[in-house]
């Protein structure tokens, strides 16, 4: 078992030199490879030249770029010195780059560009310890003055690299014999993370926190040596950290795209990668192309094409109770449905195979002719979404975890998925569910799910009081997350501890199962439900602008003014009858858990604002953003 990722990433490039391990586009957008053995040499001069700058084992740097060769690159150089890095994105603000470089007591920061270094410029005051600059993309002469007027020490990769070059030179095997010292217990970084709560807070994460989930994910995520992975996501997540992980492990590449539809379908044909690491978003994105495509065409494929996802579905419903592929809380369910489905199950089997060559095939061509499947992580994917790409024969796996958990906790396995679970807890970590009172909970019962295992976090940096409300003196890590287990031990989820909705009749509602509900309407981009204390349930209701367009048009309603379209009285029908028809009781849901009020928004949630950079809402800034519309639900 390799005790460091520098160790690792050493006896990948000894094992497949010749084999690329990234494939990166050069200036004029075609992809070039990154061999392993050029990989490893180039984190070792990297490390090299980290050292030539005074650092040593210890030491946090900064990282703020987006996902590219260089960020692994520098990650690993960082790491192979015995340091920390303290990643962020490119869509940082001044102020979150300033406070975690600050509090991480960074002397040194990677920057992808100027746009990065004029946000120092903008904070120098407030991160007085931090000397250098790295730019992974040179800045212009004069921006370069000016970050040296402000006492900053201005470096490129570059220069960097060819820096520690001829350190090697005059210090042979030193960089390697570092990298040797590592050790599994080392902190390999700092990753800030604020969530949907506020808060920053620095998690510290060992090289064994990741590590130990090698040991078991290569056999549930399959890839094999010489193989592609398109990647998407941003980095300094650690959920596209771990999967780049996965990546090195099995000696395959990792294929740098962009979370754009016109680009990622481009390299997917282009690259024809076997895996696609992506969050729920971008799936709902894939899914919605697909009938826009087909609703758009219209005609006999429209109709050919609802019809036989209509049979796939409800064929691949009877097909997973008959082999055991659907979750089971009691033994005589599990029976009870095989028996019921079986039937069933041979009637639409050849209709099922019908349409996979009519129209599931071509779907599949679109993501590439090696393509294997997707891992969804980072959010909740939703269940209408899950199940179309299941019945289209789309294999695509959902992990859950958190940045505390670096962060696998469990993902389905590729070979023998459970629909609707995200499978059994990864070997290096135990999990379970206990009430309110502390008591663990059987299978079926839901309660608060808890982290125990070697991919726990050390804790939060600097921070034990907050360490301590969340990881327990016998290790075990409160998730803040709700679920149950299955008689097998897989696990389902329910939504945010923290998100439950208590109405004033003393109701318990989760409010993540109804939005994802409410998400299936294609007149519907993104639904929140509120209701703290009132009465009722409302909703804010950011539409899907061309969808409601397009309906609008063929009801002959004036388009002109988006926001006046808005409070139509027939657009209001619409979305209520939409409502009314996805949260009821034929889909499960509680009388008290059905929306009474809601408001149309005609902005779309951004990034940083409404939605964190995994795309998850961001409650707790909802009831400022939007004081206005939520009073009106409830008044």
């Amino acid at each position: 078992m390799d005790q460091t990722l520098p160790k690792l990433l050493k006896r990948i490039a000894s094992e497949y030199p010749d084999l690329p391990g990234q494939f990166a586009k050069n200036s004029a957008g075609r992809f070039e490879p990154v061999f392993f053995r050029d990989y490893y040499e180039i984190v070792l001069s990297l490390g090299a030249g980290f050292i030539s700058l005074g650092h040593q084992r210890g030491d946090h740097i900064g990282l703020i770029a987006d996902n590219r060769k260089e960020w692994l690159h520098s990650s690993m150089a960082i790491m192979a010195i015995g340091g920390a890095d303290v990643p962020r994105g490119c869509d940082a603000t001044k102020q979150e780059i300033s406070y975690i470089l600050s509090f991480a007591e960074c002397k040194t920061a990677v920057l992808e560009n100027e746009a990065q270094g004029k946000k120092m410029l903008e904070v120098r005051g407030s991160v007085p310890l931090l000397d250098s600059l790295i730019f992974i993309d040179p800045p212009s002469a004069e921006n370069s003055e000016s970050f040296s007027s402000a006492g900053f020490s201005v470096h490129t990769y570059a220069s960097l690299l060819s820096a520690g070059v001829e350190w090697r030179k005059l210090h042979p095997g030193r960089i390697e014999a570092e990298l040797e010292a590592g050790l599994a217990d080392d902190i390999a970084t700092l990753i800030f993370t604020s969530g949907t709560t506020g808060e920053p807070k620095g998690v510290m994460l060992t090289h064994d926190n990741f590590l130990c989930q090698l040991e078991e994910l290569p056999s549930r995520i399959i890839l094999h040596p010489g193989e592609k992975a398109l990647c998407v996501l941003p980095v300094w997540h650690s959920f596209e950290r771990l999967c780049e992980y996965v990546i090195l492990f099995s000696g395959a590449s990792i294929v740098y795209s962009k979370p754009i539809g016109s680009i990622l379908l481009a390299d997917l044909a282009l690259m024809n990668p076997q895996l696609l690491p992506s969050v729920p978003r971008i799936w709902e994105s894939v899914y919605d192309g697909i009938f826009r495509l087909m609703r758009k065409t219209g005609g006999i494929v429209w109709l050919m094409f609802n019809f036989f996802v209509t049979v796939a579905i409800l064929q691949s419903r009877c097909e997973r109770r008959v082999f055991g592929r659907s979750p089971v809380v009691s033994r005589a369910s599990g029976v009870a449905g095989a028996v019921l489905c079986f039937v069933p199950f041979l009637l639409l089997s050849p209709l099922k195979a019908l349409g996979g060559l009519l129209v599931f095939k071509k779907i599949r061509a679109k993501l590439g002719t090696g393509f294997r499947g997707g891992v969804s992580g980072g959010g909740a994917l939703p269940p209408y979404i899950d199940e179309f790409f299941w019945a289209v024969g789309i294999n695509v796996v959902e992990g859950y975890g958190l940045t505390e958990t670096a962060p696998v906790v469990a993902v389905r396995p590729m070979s023998k998925p459970v629909f609707g679970t995200i499978g059994t807890p990864i070997s290096c970590c135990t999990v379970k569910i206990l009430d309110d009172e502390g008591r663990e909970l059987p299978p079926g019962s839901k309660g608060t799910v808890y982290v125990k295992g070697r991919n726990v976090m050390r804790g939060y940096y600097r921070k034990p009081e907050l360490t301590a409300k969340v990881l327990s003196s016998d290790g075990w890590l409160d998730t803040g997350d709700i679920g149950y287990k299955t008689l097998k031990g897989e696990i389902i989820l329910r939504g945010r501890k923290k998100d439950t909705i208590v109405l004033r009749g003393g109701e318990n509602i989760e409010p993540t199962p109804i939005e994802m509900k409410i998400n299936e309407s294609c007149f519907v981009s993104q639904a929140v439900v509120l209701g703290q204390d009132q009465r009722y349930l409302g909703a804010l209701i950011v539409v899907n602008r061309d969808e409601l367009l397009s309906w609008a048009k063929e009801a002959a309603l004036p388009t002109d003014r988006f926001s006046d379209l808005l409070s139509d009285l027939q657009v209001r029908k619409l979305y209520e009858s939409e409502i009314a028809d996805l949260v009821n009781s034929r889909n499960g849901f509680k009388l008290f858990e059905r929306i009474n009020r809601f408001v149309l928004l005609e902005k779309q949630f951004e990034t940083g604002v409404e939605l964190s950079a995994k795309q998850e809402i961001m409650r707790y800034k909802l009831n400022d953003l939007y004081k206005k519309e939520i009073a009106s639900l409830f008044t």
